[in-house]
This record gives structure tokens, C-alpha cells and sequence, in this order.
């Protein structure tokens, strides 16, 4: 009885033992409780984790997975700057051999050897959101995103017309190495260009990853934000992090305020007054075209090089309109 026992007691731990180590095993790189054996995998690989565009990318991008039957893999750096981080991600997902990678590419220079060592391993990678220096076809499969010279245009427009064509204007960048945001600026400074009347008091600012960082940035510039009639920032962290600054120093209202993306806080800051106008991406359909771009490459199927998700005008006469409202959901 006693032998019987001690046999029962050393399964028992043994059992035990082996719950622990289950339990604390690491886990996979986007491992997901809902993924499918024998499915294909493909990862999904934002710029950063925190902002709400990307949780919409991601909400896409599983939506078109459930739909075609796929895993997706969800992963990405934290903060919106570290290029080391993502980098490893890309690796390590090649590494355990994804069939597909969907990139948003922090830095257009810092990922191009990534990708390409992606594909001397056969595995495909679609770029999303920010461009990526490379031949399309050869580097990578395809571009799927906004065309963001465009929408700086249609901000910088925005803003001349709010401004009567004349005025004093800043214009807050975004971070060195980014190609979307990049061309935001390049096409709102081309508009600004044709207008003479229109002043550069600040054109060369970056605000960095955050909206903390970006608020801290405003803050440092203030006397000419102070001076400004207009203002122009070129994604969601800045937009909101200029926000911040100008609510601190009762500035709201004084300037022109049009800035890029569309979250929740932004738009409510439009209806109340506080910003004029938003530029608005459609990340959801961003996520959910490139994936399924990946699954066509994967199944043979040609793709087109470029797919354009869109982009609107957000304005305080339009927010409510059915269009804008099916573009916010």
C-alpha cells in the first residue's frame, strides 16, 4: 500500500512539474489561441502597437484572415522608433517560417535588407502604409496603402482656404526615415509653395514617435506656435500631441489646426471646434487588402504593384455624413 502510494504521490508531481514548464514556456511570436493547424500563416508586422491606426490595421488584416482562412500573425515594436526591434521581429519570423510577411516599415532604408534576405528564403513580403526603397516586383510583392503626397496636398489645400490665402504656418514632422509621412509633407509644402502669401515660420521640426514627445516638441516651439495662423501635423501622434500643447497654453482656436488620421480624440476634437480639419486614412481596408494580396501571391495569382486604400477629407460639415462615418468605424 505504502509502494502504491509513493508511486501515486511521484506521478502526481511529475504531472505537476510538467504543467509548469507548460505554463511557463514562452510563447510564440503572435502566437494566437484561434490559429488554425495547417492553415498559412502570414505575419503581420506594424510600425508600433500603441496608436489606434494600427489597431485598425490589425482589425483588417483579421478580418481578411477569418474570411480566407488564414493565421495572422500580429507583432510589432512598441514604440514607433525602434527600427532594432522590428528588424528582429522580421527576422525571427522568416526564421520560423512564415509563409508571408505584411511590413510596415519604420524606416524606408533600415528594413530594405530584411526584406530582401525575406525573400532569398522564399518568403514574400507585401509593404503596407510607408514605402520602402526597393524595385516592387523584385524587393517586395506589392505596395498597399495611402497615397500620402496626395493627402498632404489635400491638407495643405485645406489650409490655404481656411487661411484666405495668406498667413504665418507651421508645419510639424514626423520622424526621419519615414516615407509616409515623408510625403505628407513634401506635398503639403508644395502647396504652400504656390501660394506666396503664405509664410514658413517653422518647416523643419520633428516630433517624434509619441504624442508626449510630440507635445514636449510644440512646447519648445511655442513662441512661434504663439505667432502662427496656421498649422499642419502629418500623422495621429503629432496631431494630438500639438493638441495637448495648444489646450496648455490656451491656445485652441487661434490658429488654423488640419492634421492627418483620424482617431477617436481627434475627431471629437473637430466637432468641438478645437481642430478645422483631418486628413483620414482607411487602415482597416489598408490591413485588409494587403492580406489578402498575400494570400493571391501565395495562391500564383498576378497582383497589382500598387493598391491605393484611400483617403478623405474630414471636415466639421461632413464628419456626420454616412461616407465619413462608414470610413471612421
Amino acid at each position: 500500500m505504502k509502494l502504491f502510494k509513493d508511486i501515486f504521490a511521484l506521478g502526481a508531481a511529475s504531472l505537476i512539474a510538467i504543467a509548469v514548464i507548460g505554463c511557463n514556456k514562452p510563447a510564440e511570436p503572435g502566437a494566437d489561441s484561434t490559429q488554425k493547424p495547417g492553415a498559412l500563416n502570414i505575419a503581420v508586422i506594424p510600425k508600433g502597437t500603441t496608436h489606434v491606426f494600427w489597431k485598425s490595421i490589425e482589425a483588417g488584416a483579421r478580418k481578411a484572415g477569418a474570411e480566407l482562412g488564414v493565421n495572422i500573425l500580429w507583432k510589432g515594436p512598441l514604440k514607433e522608433n525602434d527600427r532594432a526591434q522590428q528588424i528582429a521581429i522580421v527576422e525571427q519570423f522568416v526564421s520560423d517560417g512564415v509563409n508571408g510577411v505584411v511590413l510596415a516599415p519604420l524606416d524606408d532604408k533600415a528594413l530594405r535588407r530584411p526584406v530582401q534576405a525575406a525573400g532569398e528564403k522564399h518568403v514574400p513580403v507585401v509593404i503596407i502604409d510607408s514605402a520602402l526603397q526597393g524595385e516592387v516586383g523584385k524587393d517586395f510583392v506589392s505596395f498597399v496603402g495611402t497615397n500620402n503626397k496626395l493627402g498632404g496636398q489635400m491638407a495643405g489645400e485645406k489650409l490655404v482656404k481656411l487661411l484666405g490665402g495668406k498667413g504665418k504656418v507651421v508645419l510639424l514632422r514626423y520622424m526621419e526615415g519615414s516615407a509616409s509621412t515623408t510625403e505628407r509633407e513634401a506635398g503639403f509644402l508644395e502647396v504652400m509653395k504656390k501660394n506666396p502669401e503664405i509664410q514658413m515660420l517653422v518647416d523643419n521640426r520633428y516630433g517624434g514617435a509619441t504624442a508626449s514627445e510630440a507635445q514636449t516638441t510644440a512646447l519648445n516651439i511655442i513662441d512661434q506656435i504663439r505667432e502662427a495662423d496656421g498649422i499642419f501635423c502629418s500623422n495621429e501622434s503629432l496631431t494630438f500631441g500639438m493638441l495637448l500643447a495648444l489646450r496648455q497654453n490656451n491656445l485652441v482656436g487661434k490658429a488654423k489646426f488640419v492634421g492627418f488620421d483620424a482617431s477617436g480624440p481627434l475627431v471629437e476634437a473637430l466637432k468641438k471646434g478645437e481642430i478645422q480639419a483631418l486628413v483620414a486614412q482607411n487602415p482597416t481596408k489598408m490591413g485588409y487588402e494587403a492580406v489578402k494580396t498575400m494570400v493571391a501571391t501565395l495562391h500564383g495569382e498576378k497582383v497589382p504593384e500598387n493598391v491605393d486604400s484611400g483617403v478623405a477629407l474630414i471636415t466639421p460639415e461632413n464628419v456626420d455624413t454616412p461616407e465619413i462615418q462608414a470610413l471612421l468605424k
